[in-house]
């Protein structure tokens, strides 16, 4: 909270979710939420007129931003920490490091070859903040990376050419953020055009993936796949992939790691010295988001 304390023409007003605003509150034109969706008080913010987020994700949000509000979200502070997760599971997966840990717990000595990172061919769907520190830390460990996004641009190739790009795909990593185009966008069609052995990462969102359809492929062994992110979520007791083979699970982590309510609040601050400087935040969402 220190660097919001810091910002001219900014006076912070706290509150505690659940509780009645206090009086101050009234005059508020900014809204700071924390992570989850408060909904029911903007109710009670009449003078409202940005809602800046904590999270690089806004799909609780959008939906519920009162007309003439805007949204902004707090893109670049969890980028390297999401990047850095997927790293250290693909490498995971790659050396069969939990085969190696097994093995250690049971005093034994079991040397194998493995596969490895290096030469393998990487989609990266998604190419944002996450997306390009993703490519930087891949780049080092030889991997050829090809960035995908919505709409193509110099050096991003655009969505629709996806069905060209997964067939050479040793790796496809989901960093896409959750909307009516992404939902759903990894479908059996989309599975089928993987080639044999590769991995999906997921560190979007569940419900861009079809679960069922996922499960498939992970229960005939023709993929892999890595998912920080699962639909439904949290994953509950007795559901299939947490016994499917081939899945590495973590719940939601990627971005939770020392430091990220100093590197979130970095960013908060920023948005908000240009928008008390009459600017518009750099992070807003537009449109379909």
């Amino acid at each position: 909270m220190t660097a919001l304390s810091e910002v001219d023409g900014v006076r912070g007003v706290r509150y505690v979710p659940g509780e009645p605003l206090p009086d101050a509150a009234a005059e508020a034109e900014v809204l700071v939420p924390g992570f989850g969706v408060t909904e029911k008080i903007l109710a009670d913010l009449p003078k409202l007129r940005l809602i800046q987020l904590r999270s690089a994700g806004a799909e609780e949000w959008v939906d519920i931003v009162p007309p003439g509000v805007l949204l902004s979200t707090c893109r670049g502070a969890h980028g390297g920490s999401t990047a850095e997760w997927a790293m250290a599971t693909l490498l995971s997966l790659y050396r069969e490091l939990p085969d190696f840990q097994a093995a250690q717990a049971e005093r034994t000595w079991r040397p194998h070859g493995t596969d490895t990172l290096q030469g393998k061919r990487a989609v990266i769907v998604g190419a944002g903040d996450v997306g390009r520190q993703l490519a930087r830390r891949m780049t080092p460990f030889d991997v050829r990376v090809t960035m995908v996004g919505m709409t193509a641009r110099e050096g991003v190739h655009g969505v629709d050419e996806l069905p060209t790009l997964l067939g050479e795909a040793d790796i496809v990593v989901l960093l896409v953020p959750l909307t009516s185009r992404t939902r759903g966008m990894v479908d059996a069609e989309f599975l089928a055009a993987m080639p044999d052995g590769a991995v999906l990462v997921n560190a979007a969102r569940g419900p861009v993936v079809d679960t069922d359809a996922l499960t498939a492929e992970l229960t005939s062994r023709r993929l892999r796949a890595i998912l920080d992110v699962t639909e439904p979520e949290p994953l509950p007791d007795g559901h299939p992939l947490w016994t499917t083979p081939g899945v590495v699970i973590t719940p939601h982590t990627g971005g939770f790691v020392n430091g990220r309510l100093d590197r979130s609040y970095a960013i908060v601050a920023k948005e908000l010295a240009r928008y008390a400087g009459g600017e518009l935040p750099e992070n807003l969402v537009h449109g379909e988001y």
